[in-house]
């Protein structure tokens, strides 16, 4: 089967999605369409996993009483997480769309899943882990090219986040995501706009 044509098009196009990928802190209310979360999934479930195991575990928040528990993880977590030295600059950044975000979405890595028998974890076993991530970035590209907006939850108690999902206790938290349509676009990460940090050249060791 031949591949399709990746061309300069293309190409450019790619990549403007990966300098538009933004972590979304603000949200409009707007429900996602319908079936989009479930598209984008399918999207996601195409990542690369080590031997093929698809480690990932993808739970959505949609009761009130859960994502009230997840809000209450993230404001005891937050209160002490401001970095020393930078506490007021800290308290002006919105770290959660938790409040405004439609949709809110929490992914898990299976640590040691039977899918895969194995192939490729017995000297880094954290592989699965990183296959979820790899899962997790997928997402992120393919909800932005829908115009979706993503933002990534990590100040979060991870053993509590697992309780109040009630999800089996072996599976490892990779993220706790809040997705829904941005309030703003900017080709410029928030936290580079607001004077916390800025993005720096890729450095390559030649050995």
């Amino acid at each position: 089967m031949n591949p399709p044509p990746f061309d300069d098009g293309f190409r450019r196009q790619l990549a403007a999605l990966f300098r538009w990928r933004r972590d979304v802190r603000r949200f409009r209310t707007t429900p996602l369409p319908g079936g989009l979360l479930e598209r984008l999934l399918e999207v996601a479930n195409h990542a690369p996993s080590v031997g093929l195991s698809q480690p990932w575990r993808f739970v959505a928040v949609d009761s009130a009483a859960r994502r009230a528990a997840i809000r209450a993880n993230f404001a005891s977590s937050n209160a002490a997480a401001a970095p020393a030295g930078r506490t007021a600059h800290y308290a002006r950044l919105k770290l959660a769309g938790l409040d405004e975000a439609p949709c809110h979405l929490a992914v898990f890595a299976e640590p040691d899943p039977a899918q895969g028998h194995g192939l490729g974890r017995r000297t880094m076993p954290e592989t699965s882990a990183y296959s979820a991530v790899l899962a997790v970035h997928t997402l992120w590209l393919a909800a932005r090219a829908e115009g979706i907006g993503m933002g990534w939850v990590s100040i979060l108690d991870p053993a509590a986040v697992a309780a109040a999902l009630d999800v089996p206790g072996h599976w490892t938290l990779i993220g706790y995501f809040c997705l829904g349509f941005p309030e703003a676009e900017d080709d410029t990460p928030e936290l580079e706009r607001e004077g916390w940090e800025r993005r720096r050249p890729a450095a390559l060791l030649r050995r």
